[in-house]
């Protein structure tokens, strides 16, 4: 890889920190535990789609990394890791395949970063009543992703006119 693209993996994952902790600062009514807008995915699709799955996949890693030393501590980082690899990890799938959209791949991506939360958080409960939230969070993460799609397009068409 070439210097290049390291910094580019590093100025987006500084944004995509900074749109974390941004996000952070927006009061949103509660919905659910772990119900937030993703609007670091938006870095983490753009990424994809122009540096590739490994490129995204340190993106991710390095900003659930620094998220959580900035503001969660060793919980918040497992949590966020877990449904950012399985939320990375799908939408790379399937865009391999060609058949779904940028509005499609991102809609499955927040939709499963909340089902790997809560994979995550059975296993660490020792119970399945945590999918009691899935009904909640699953369209929560498919809105959110069908707007970090929207948004995710736009700036692809920017990036492609230069």
């Amino acid at each position: 890889m070439e210097l290049k693209n390291y910094l580019y993996i590093a100025l987006l994952t500084a944004i995509s920190l900074v749109l974390f902790l941004v996000e952070g600062l927006i009061p949103l009514p509660f919905i659910a535990p772990g119900a937030k807008l993703g609007l670091a995915n938006i870095v983490t699709v753009c990424a994809l789609y122009t540096l590739g799955f490994r490129a995204s996949f340190f993106i991710v890693l390095l900003r659930t990394g620094l998220a959580s030393f900035f503001g969660g501590g060793p919980t918040v980082f497992l949590y966020s890791l877990a449904g950012g690899l399985i939320s990375l990890s799908l939408m790379a799938a399937l865009k391999n395949t060609s058949r779904f959209s940028i509005w499609g791949i991102s809609a499955a991506g927040g939709f499963s970063h909340h089902l790997g939360q809560l994979f995550l958080a059975a296993l660490a409960a020792d119970t399945l009543n945590i999918f009691r939230y899935l009904p909640i969070l699953g369209p929560c993460g498919l809105i959110t992703g069908l707007c970090i799609g929207w948004l995710s397009i736009k700036i692809l068409k920017i990036q492609t006119l230069h």
